[in-house]
């Protein structure tokens, strides 16, 4: 009976930290997948999402301001289409903007040593980095630059912008 109610115990722990996401990690998990199907749909997105060794989701990232501005957002990476972790988005820019949006953004990394840099957190995008809306097939043209392919897609809202500034990441690797 004792065997029996310490394997029942160490089951319930392992299985805890198997599933220790909380609520909001299962809803940006579930985001992301949503986008993920919708975007691969999408003509030349297939050759990032078969050729990166790795590639973030980002599916809701809020976007607002004037004259100074800001963009926050949660997303999940991927690594041979699993997930390995959680990651968050964080911009704050200055420059010409008025306005209000919702975006979906998808980072893919062309090499091992471009998801690592963004695995260890030493990895942001520039102010000079260009996200290439996605629209009807414009993918079929994009390539990467210095390593990296990023793409918004916007959902909602309307946003005139001309502002400078660059997106920061945090990364958390799940428990396995």
């Amino acid at each position: 009976m004792k065997f029996k109610t310490i394997i029942a115990t160490v089951l319930m722990i392992a299985s805890t930290n198997i599933f220790a996401q909380s609520d909001k990690d299962k809803q940006v998990m579930a985001d992301a997948e949503e986008a993920k199907m919708e975007l691969q749909k999408m003509d030349g997105m297939d050759r990032f999402f078969n050729n990166s060794s790795g590639y973030v989701i980002f599916p809701n990232v809020g976007k607002g301001g004037l004259i100074v501005g800001g963009a926050s957002g949660n997303g999940v990476l991927y690594e041979n289409d699993m997930v390995q972790g959680m990651a968050s988005l964080k911009k704050v820019d200055i420059g010409l903007q008025a306005g209000g949006q919702a975006l979906t953004e998808v980072i893919f990394f062309e090499t091992e040593e471009a998801l690592n840099d963004f695995k260890d957190g030493n990895y942001e995008l520039s102010a000079n980095a260009t996200a290439i809306a996605i629209d009807k097939g414009i993918a079929a043209n994009a390539n990467y630059k210095d390593g990296v392919a990023v793409f918004t897609k916007p959902k909602k809202g309307l946003m005139a912008d001309l502002s400078i500034g660059g997106q920061k990441f945090e990364y958390d690797e799940m428990e396995k």
